[in-house]
């Protein structure tokens, strides 16, 4: 029963989640709430392991939280089938849906209204993404309470860093697997 809930939670997300992997936080803070499967912490440290993974944003944590939910029941079987259901529930609308418009691709690569469904579907998913986002920074920022006695300067400042450091000219040529690294490394000598 438990897989049945799964895939059907991830297929929502995946059918409501319009803007790419990161649209898909939003759904996933209240997946922690209602189901208790993971918590908002769990999030956070779901959203950086999906980040320095590769592969999409949506899909790895997914595929996470169906392999704990499933590791939860009875070990490491039941948590690949967790991960595959859940996987394949957050993919399978997109798949549905992209089937169902290549059979009527004809008919509705010139359709005006199509075009303005899409134009108005750009604000809709940046404010998901942006409040995706500000719940993450939230998150790592204040870990406990949100007051300056939980407040995390070491990831404050970490970010802050990070932030000139990827603005400067020389070294925005460098690849994010190396911000990414040195955010590891930063994270294991300062105990963040």
């Amino acid at each position: 029963m438990i897989f049945l809930k799964l895939f059907f939670e991830f297929f929502k997300t995946g059918l409501f989640a319009v803007g790419g992997g990161m649209a898909t936080i939003p759904f996933l803070y209240e997946l922690a709430d209602s189901t208790g499967w993971f918590t908002r912490n769990d999030l956070a440290n779901m959203i950086a392991v999906s980040e320095s993974t590769p592969g999409p944003i949506g899909v790895n944590m997914a595929t996470y939280v169906g392999f704990i939910t499933g590791s939860n029941i009875a070990g490491i079987p039941t948590a690949i089938l967790g991960a595959v259901t859940a996987t394949l529930g957050l993919i399978m609308p997109a798949v549905i849906i992209i089937l169902i418009i290549a059979s009527f691709l004809k008919s509705f690569r010139d359709n005006k209204y199509l075009d303005s469904a899409f134009y108005g579907l750009r604000p809709a998913s940046t404010g998901l993404i942006t409040a995706a986002g500000l719940s993450v920074a939230v998150t790592v920022i204040f870990p406990q309470t949100v007051s300056l006695a939980g407040f995390n300067w070491k990831g404050f400042i970490l970010a802050a860093v990070l932030i000139v450091l990827m603005n400067i000219k020389k070294l925005k040529k460098l690849h994010p697997i190396v911000f990414i690294a040195a955010s590891a490394v930063a994270g294991v000598v300062f105990s963040m």
